[in-house]
């Protein structure tokens, strides 16, 4: 009679075996499902290791719905080698390159790429999902100049970078001359196109297509091959009083083709004729995309209290597609600087926009049937020191500033720039500097109040004696910036 340890030992070693034998088939099971099906099982597979864990889908990735986990997630693994493989065939893409995809989150193309035959890819994203992806940021590289062949960045990798230009900069800087960048993005009409080919100077434009995205949307890819040395160009800004004309280029003349008309008839009520535009008012962000600029800014030229434009215009009416602006108020008159050191978001210079670093007479123009000088509402006029005692007034000395020098060292090409400008007849010496400058080429929009001798509210029949300017030649004034491709909007 057998003890009763030998049957347990017995027992043990066939548990053990069959135990063996299990693990055995499971492991050859995730070896096909890893090296045959590139880690995706179908809803009939048993697989032994969560997908969660597997090659092919990182380990941040939740398979509750997600557009890229499971199924999904293998489907945009093929669309991808399928767009590699058209690159592989036109000569852009190589077998034998070194490629890097940018902030990929789930790195399905990078999956592509080494299923493809490039074997030496990698993926970069402020999370990392090793082996396939590696921790950076589309701003921020971990690697070398010069340390790879072919760059990629998928739909929403640049438009949705919070710094477009640092992106653009690490990919000029990681490519090698001579290689390849391809982006897919949604941008669709020319000045934003435009917009992007500024941020790659670095580049040479190859080819644009639309094709359809992973989730079946409109995709323009584009195709740019990094210069070689010899193809470079040093861009050494103007000095500061350097003159510098610019010249418009076509695309934004294009745009000016379509803003609203001017007014060409004198309004006989000037202070209602602004409600009535600004229903007429194209703004330039209706018309096009402004995804790839580097910074958005707003500067208020006169800006007078924080209600008076930014408050109740800019801010609340003025479309800003989910962009941030830095606005900058400038505003000579004392009586409303206080109030702008409670206000978060706008940087006051207290100071006369004017075409020279000088002294100037700021005057106090007084309401003509009120013998004081509103608090709250005063408005007035700049005036060289030389020339101030020819004018009669409430007089400030206060710092005039070169504002087109200024706006020269405070923004670039690559920013967003609109411009408010109502600075009591200033503007006819303001302009012609901007323009001397080179200056006015950085405006994008530009919203303008001429100054001429206007019918008054206050008195019927009589014109102001303020200014000099006729109608006619604010009308002039406005025709001319528009002719050279200025985006300029009569304002009152």
């Amino acid at each position: 009679m057998e003890s009763p340890m030998v049957k347990h030992s017995f027992l043990r070693n066939i548990f053990v075996r069959i135990f063996s034998f299990a693990v055995l088939i499971l492991a050859a099971r995730f070896a096909i499902i890893v090296t045959v099906r590139g880690g995706s099982c179908d809803s009939s597979d048993f697989c032994f290791f969560s997908e969660n864990l597997n090659l092919t889908a990182p380990s941040h990735i939740s398979d509750s719905g997600d557009s890229f986990s499971g199924k999904n997630w293998r489907r945009s693994v093929e669309y991808y080698a399928s767009i590699f493989q058209d690159l592989i065939a036109e000569g852009s893409l190589s077998p034998n390159f070194k490629a890097l995809c940018i902030d990929t989150p789930t790195g399905e193309d990078v999956l592509a790429l080494k299923e493809i035959g490039v074997v030496d890819s990698v993926g970069i994203f402020k999370k990392p999902s090793p082996p396939l992806i590696v921790q950076g940021e589309g701003h921020r590289h971990p690697f070398p100049g010069d340390s790879f062949d072919f760059e990629f960045s998928g739909k929403g990798g640049l438009e949705d970078s919070p710094k477009p230009v640092e992106f653009a900069t690490e990919i000029c800087r990681t490519l090698r001359p001579g290689g390849f960048v391809a982006v897919h993005t949604a941008t669709r009409d020319a000045y934003d196109f435009n917009s992007f080919l500024e941020l790659f100077n670095c580049c040479e434009l190859i080819r644009t297509r639309e094709i359809n995205g992973v989730d079946s949307s409109t995709v323009l890819e584009i195709l740019m091959k990094k210069k070689r040395p010899e193809f470079k160009t040093l861009d050494s800004p103007p000095s500061g009083n350097s003159v510098n004309k610019c010249t418009v280029p076509g695309y934004k003349r294009e745009i000016v083709k379509t803003a609203e008309s001017l007014i060409l008839e004198e309004p006989l009520k000037p202070w209602i004729a602004l409600k009535r535009n600004l229903k007429n008012i194209k703004y330039l962000t209706s018309l096009v995309g402004i995804s790839f600029k580097n910074k958005y800014v707003y500067v208020d030229i006169g800006a007078r209290s924080y209600g008076s434009s930014i408050g109740s215009w800019f801010k609340k009416q003025y479309p800003k597609q989910n962009k941030t602006f830095e606005v900058y108020a400038i505003e000579a008159d004392k009586t409303f600087h206080e109030e702008y050191r409670t206000k978060k978001g706008v940087t006051l210079l207290p100071y006369a926009a004017w075409v020279r670093n000088e002294t100037l007479f700021f005057e106090i123009t007084r309401d003509p049937s009120k013998k004081i000088t509103m608090k709250g509402r005063g408005m007035g006029r700049i005036n060289p020191v030389q020339t101030s005692s020819s004018h009669m007034g409430d007089k400030d000395k206060i710092q005039g500033f070169d504002f087109a020098d200024w706006l020269k060292s405070v923004v670039t090409s690559k920013d967003f720039v609109v411009v408010k400008m109502d600075v009591e007849g200033t503007e006819f010496h303001l302009i012609p500097r901007l323009i001397q400058t080179g200056a006015i080429c950085l405006i994008d929009e530009l919203f303008l109040e001429c100054h001429y001798n206007r019918w008054q509210r206050c008195c019927p029949g009589q014109r102001s004696a303020k200014f000099q300017k006729t109608y006619s030649e604010c009308l002039d004034l406005f025709t001319s910036l528009r002719d050279i491709g200025v985006l300029v909007h009569q304002w009152w």
